[in-house]
């Protein structure tokens, strides 16, 4: 039974927003999530085309325990809910200077294939697992918990971390420590892409990205990765969560500083407290007054540094290719290069790095049969003046295409059987993306933990934030924790207690062997 006490509506009905309506029905809270698209999910969604289907965003489900947890709370299993496939080989890398890397978390075929690149470096594999899982354990309570000021920043705990955590490296500085061959670098710095920047300016902190994908994996859900949030929706309704779809919201109401609501074109509906699961960057402009915005006011917001973008092919092709992992990274020969053009030129480079999900190796049902759905993602600048996208996507479709030769994959022109392509430009007006930023605000040190948008939004009251704008930033798992921070923040305030509580991991090695087996 859900009480009618209090009611919170949930802006988004992206991952954070529907773990946040999970969290708060599980807690006996009102809740209706309010969504501008037909469907759920946001940019984890999936979309269907002339009998093929692909996700629009993510692709890659990595370290399930959060998500695990969260269902747990409400109780339900995500492995019973949403079956998913662990992969191995993980994904293949290949190198224009050279060389391929087939990634397994198999840790004895993982140096194997470390040692066919560089001999030198495979005996650092295990120092660098070793490591990284001291690093993570240490610093999890503190991205599992809020940071409102600096004063949290500065706590003797965290102090006594700065010699592991050694913000003053870049990650390919830190990973300088264990592997001279830039390639394998490369191979364990990419994942900085999942949070929109180049290993070279990085945090290292974030060497903990490719850690987790040995360590627990990497997974594809069934149905790919909108099956979860799927999932999550029909969950949700299950437990009395309202879900408006085809109807954005265009403002928050206030009085005073508390926020009373949400306006959208029809209606008000009052609320004691918000949770806004929308871009930050956009969705702030638009739905928080000026006066209640001058720390995050349009010129500051304008001035931060936000991420890359991404050019998107999904192709639907004639045929099948058993010969091509699930995953293939093609990483360009300047790679350096290239990531200068993203966020320096702001400029298409000549030499595209590309990353190709040929899921239907795995997942049969995802095209007609004998026919094949690819994603083809080039990481590109967000909008902004120095490339025009009515101009140059023709030309640069025909260089994405070109560089899938260089993973095996030869001429796909001539199977394509269906496609769409979407640019910055389309992130920025389909998705509401500032610049069409697909990984929002970066996370330079100058714009991490309290630095970021605060998951209780600080210049407001009742006003919470969830998803990647937020703290502890972006990518599936930390989207679930951002939920989990500010649903306890949010109750609090509220004087409700939590049905749940996180102590200790409701996912372990054993039960990813189970899931594994389950769906094979």
């Amino acid at each position: 039974m859900v009480s009618a006490e209090k009611r919170v509506v949930v802006i988004g009905s992206g991952p954070g927003g529907l773990a946040s309506a999970m969290l708060l029905a599980a807690s006996g809270v009102q809740v209706t999530v309010v969504e501008k698209r037909n469907h759920v999910g946001g940019r984890t969604s999936t979309f269907e085309q002339d009998g093929f289907k692909f996700d629009y965003g993510p692709t890659f489900f990595l370290y399930p325990r959060v998500l695990s947890e969260i269902f747990a709370a409400a109780g339900y299993s995500l492995d019973r809910e949403v079956p998913m496939k662990r992969l191995d080989p993980q994904y293949r890398l290949v190198f224009g200077s050279g060389g391929e890397l087939l990634a397994t978390g198999d840790h004895t075929r993982m140096e194997q294939a470390i040692a066919k690149l560089c001999p030198g470096d495979a005996k650092n594999f295990k120092t660098f697992m070793r490591d990284n899982r001291e690093k993570l354990q240490k610093f999890l309570p503190f991205l599992e918990s809020p940071f409102e000021s600096w004063k949290d920043l500065a706590k003797p705990e965290m102090l006594k971390l700065l010699p592991i955590l050694a913000p003053w490296r870049s990650l390919d500085g830190e990973l300088k420590q264990y592997f001279s061959d830039e390639r394998i670098r490369l191979g364990f710095s990419f994942q900085s892409k999942y949070l929109g920047m180049s290993p070279f300016s990085c945090p290292g902190l974030f060497s903990i990205l490719s850690f987790l994908e040995y360590e627990y994996g990497v997974f594809h859900p069934i149905g790919g990765c909108g099956a979860v949030t799927r999932a999550m929706a029909r969950i949700c309704e299950e437990m009395g969560v309202e879900i408006i779809q085809n109807e954005g919201v265009e403002e928050i109401t206030f009085n005073g500083r508390k926020a009373t609501g949400v306006r959208t074109a029809g209606r008000t509906i009052a609320a004691d407290s918000v949770v806004l699961n929308a871009e930050f960057a956009e969705a702030a402009r638009r739905m928080i007054p000026t006066s209640l915005r001058s720390r995050w006011s349009d010129d500051s917001i304008a001035g931060k540094n936000h991420s890359c973008s991404t050019f998107m092919l999904y192709l639907g092709i004639d045929g099948v290719y058993d010969e091509v992992e699930h995953h293939t990274i093609y990483l360009a020969k300047d790679y350096k290069g290239n990531l200068h053009d993203i966020e320096k030129g702001h400029s298409l480079s000549s030499d595209p790095s590309i990353y190709v999900q040929n899921a239907s190796v795995t997942d049969d049902t995802l095209a007609p049969k004998g026919m094949s759905s690819l994603y083809v993602l080039a990481p590109v600048t967000h909008a902004c003046g120095g490339v025009d996208w009515k101009r140059d996507v023709a030309p640069f479709r025909e260089q994405v295409l070109d560089q899938m030769s260089n993973i095996g994959m030869g001429d796909v022109r001539k199977r394509i059987r269906t496609e769409r392509v979407l640019t910055p430009a389309n992130w920025a007006a389909e998705f509401a993306l500032h610049r069409g930023s697909t990984f929002s605000m970066a996370h330079s040190l100058r714009q991490m933990l309290h630095l970021r948008p605060h998951n209780r939004f600080e210049e407001t009251e009742g006003v919470y934030l969830a998803g990647g704008g937020t703290h502890p930033g972006s990518g599936l798992p930390v989207i679930f924790e951002s939920a989990r921070i500010s649903s306890k923040l949010l109750l609090d305030d509220l004087g409700v207690k939590s049905a749940w509580n996180f102590t200790g991991s409701a996912f372990d090695q054993s039960q990813l062997h189970d899931r594994d087996l389950a769906v094979q």
